[in-house]
């Protein structure tokens, strides 16, 4: 995501991996590529160039790795990078919002396989790195820590922290520069209580209006500035002291009272004083040694055809997919054998539910490049996506396509050991299948151990632990994302499981009660019962009842309360107070509140984005509402609103 343009982009799978080099064909353009250490380059840049764009990347990624010297920060999802020689080469690989390029110097962008970083090396008037440093930070943090573990005032903190890194003679290194932004907003606002700063989850973050936002990060930014440089630095070790305990599912504020020795009141004082008196400096740090890694990297020329599969597959991942079919398709005219094309250009057709042509171009790809571990896990996730509609249940798998996929997935495993998606697709298809059970634990274990702040393995352990029925080890895995959960998704899944492990041990109680069970029945028999898997890989109790989960994590209407599922059409605001009209069945129901912080507001939904505001909707949301019925004639109101769900399209709320 490019939190700096307001840009969502698809977060997809993405290809992208280094493949034997052929002698390059006469091009408009020389492509080069470099590998470092942690990075993988393209460019049409000089290799003077690109080679300085990867040893930039390196030492920021050392430098940074010394902050918190008990972490080990890792990214085993390979990082790309592709460096253009100029802006106009540049521009027709950007982001497109609203049928615009965006202008951008650089941006950085996350997958589940690939992670992208973009650039050019032409000088412009915005620095492309502090967008790719802010973004690379979020990447090891996530990654190591994750979301459920990590609040996004420190998150964000200390990503525009790092933002500013610089280094002279590869040597000097200067940290937390002044952002002058942010020092605009700390001069001319009142700051934010503690207790409102950290109570800011991801999804309200977002859904915040655009100076409220302001604030958040400005205040975010000057608070991790005085953690690591105020008060003479005293509470620097402090700070690696905090981050630790959060790491142990510390409570945040315990976490903050304990490594900190104060309060929320006490530190808002330090940080009202720090601010005020703008005594704030640059951290410069002098290393013994040069951070030096240019005899480490190794370049090589690559083909015109290499060049367009790459470009292709960049385009298809920043959701441009038709423009993606184009690059890949010349890719091919080039090079009919070139398996990174027919890969990418399986996921393009697996995108527009084209599986029969999907299927092909991943085979052939299997066929051209026995050794790629990225072909043989994507072969193996667009038969995962064709058995998957999206919010229904997985009712299984078919026996071959179950077999094509382990044998898949094992191969990727053994190429590229360190790479947790394969782990992660292979326990999920013994899940789905209700196979393999004990050794899908070890392997979504081993996913966890490469990625330990993913929301998405943890949960599918906790369902395999459910599959076994360890119910205290299925809730020791669930229940910090049921409470903390970063994605409103994955935290309605996880309330959904923890229901699902109640529900499961209160129908196991009652089979195998002594008086409920048949003659001759041994009390240890698994329990008859149909657990499926949705397509967003959360396990469900009733297999013919799609929305059974979602239910179980909607909030209970109190008494005197109706709860209602319809249609949000418009949001209407004047100086009385807010009306939200919500269509429900043939009738419209308007329901009233004196502001937004009056009512609960939760998305269940990714078809929610950005801010709740005053007006129609477009598009109108499914929501669920819950309202004490009051009907004022006069007003033409029906009541007041106590709380909005929005929830899937197909979500219903009564089966």
């Amino acid at each position: 995501m490019i939190k700096r343009f307001a840009l969502a982009l698809a977060v997809l799978l993405y290809f992208l991996a280094a493949v034997p080099a052929r002698q390059p064909v006469s091009a408009k353009d020389n492509w080069i590529s470099v590998h470092s250490k942690n990075f993988f380059l393209i460019g049409n840049a000089s290799e003077k160039e690109v080679r300085q764009v990867a040893a930039r990347l390196e030492q920021f990624r050392d430098v940074f790795s010394r902050l918190f010297p008990g972490l080990n920060f890792t990214s085993p999802v390979p990082t790309t990078v592709v460096v253009f020689k100029s802006d106009s080469s540049y521009k027709p690989f950007k982001p497109v919002a609203d049928g615009k390029t965006v202008a951008v110097a650089g941006y950085f962008q996350e997958g589940r396989a690939v992670n992208y970083i973009t650039l050019t090396t032409e000088k412009q008037v915005e620095n492309p790195y502090s967008t790719i440093f802010h973004e690379y930070v979020h990447l090891l943090i996530n990654n190591t820590m994750g979301k459920t573990r990590v609040p996004p005032w420190f998150n964000e903190g200390i990503a525009e922290y790092y933002s500013t890194f610089d280094i002279e003679n590869d040597q000097k290194v200067y940290l937390g520069n002044l952002i002058s932004g942010h020092l605009a907003v700390l001069r001319n606002t009142q700051l934010f209580p503690l207790d409102q700063l950290f109570a800011v989850d991801y999804y309200s973050l977002q859904r915040n209006k655009h100076d409220v936002r302001g604030l958040f990060y400005a205040q975010s930014w000057a608070l991790i500035h005085y953690l690591i440089q105020g008060n003479e630095g005293k509470r620097s070790a402090q700070l690696d002291q905090f981050v630790n305990l959060l790491k142990r599912n510390t409570s945040l504020e315990t976490a903050f009272r304990q490594a900190f020795q104060t309060d929320y009141a006490g530190m808002l004082k330090e940080l009202k004083g720090y601010i005020q008196r703008r005594s704030y400096r640059g951290q410069v740090v002098t290393f013994e040694r040069k951070l030096e890694f240019d005899s480490n990297l190794k370049a090589q020329p690559i083909t015109d055809a290499e060049a367009h599969a790459y470009l292709g597959d960049l385009l298809y991942h920043i959701s441009r997919p038709e423009d993606a079919k184009a690059k890949l398709e010349r890719a091919l005219a080039l090079d009919p054998k070139l398996a990174m094309a027919h890969a990418s250009l399986g996921l393009v057709f697996m995108g527009q539910d084209k599986f029969v042509e999907a299927k092909r171009h991943l085979q052939q790809a299997v066929e051209e490049s026995t050794n790629n571990y990225l072909v043989h896990y994507y072969y193996a996730y667009v038969l995962s996506r064709e058995v998957m509609t999206e919010g229904q249940p997985v009712h299984g798998i078919p026996a071959e396509t179950a077999r094509t996929m382990r044998t898949q997935l094992r191969k990727a495993i053994e190429l590229k050991p360190d790479f947790p998606e394969s782990y992660h697709l292979l326990a999920f298809v013994n899940l789905v299948t209700g196979e393999q059970i004990n050794e899908s634990v070890d392997l979504i274990k081993r996913a966890v151990a490469l990625s330990p702040g993913s929301e998405r393995f943890s949960l599918v352990l906790g369902q395999l632990y459910l599959r076994k029925e360890e119910f205290d080890e299925a809730r020791k895995v669930v229940e910090p994302l049921a409470a903390n959960g970063a994605d409103p998704q994955i935290q309605a899944s996880a309330k959904s499981l923890l229901a699902s492990i109640s529900t499961i041990q209160e129908q196991l109680a009652r089979f195998r009660a002594p008086s409920n069970r048949p003659a001759g029945d041994s009390p240890d028999k698994p329990m008859p019962r149909d657990l499926t898997v949705t397509a967003d890989e959360t396990v469900e109790l009733v297999s013919d009842d799609p929305s059974s989960h979602l239910r179980a994590a909607l909030r209970k209407p109190a008494e005197g309360e109706t709860q209602v599922d319809g249609t949000l059409v418009r949001i209407d605001c004047d100086r009385r107070g807010i009306t939200f009209v919500v269509k429900v069945s043939d009738r419209l129901l308007r329901l009233v509140t004196k502001s937004f912080g009056d009512i609960d507001i939760t998305t269940f939904s990714a078809d929610v984005a950005g801010d709740i505001t005053c007006g129609p909707r477009k598009p109108e949301n499914a929501v669920v509402v819950c309202y004490v019925a009051q009907t004022n004639v006069r007003a033409k109101t029906d009541g007041t609103i106590r709380s909005l769900e929005f929830v899937p399209k197909d979500f219903k709320l009564k089966t």
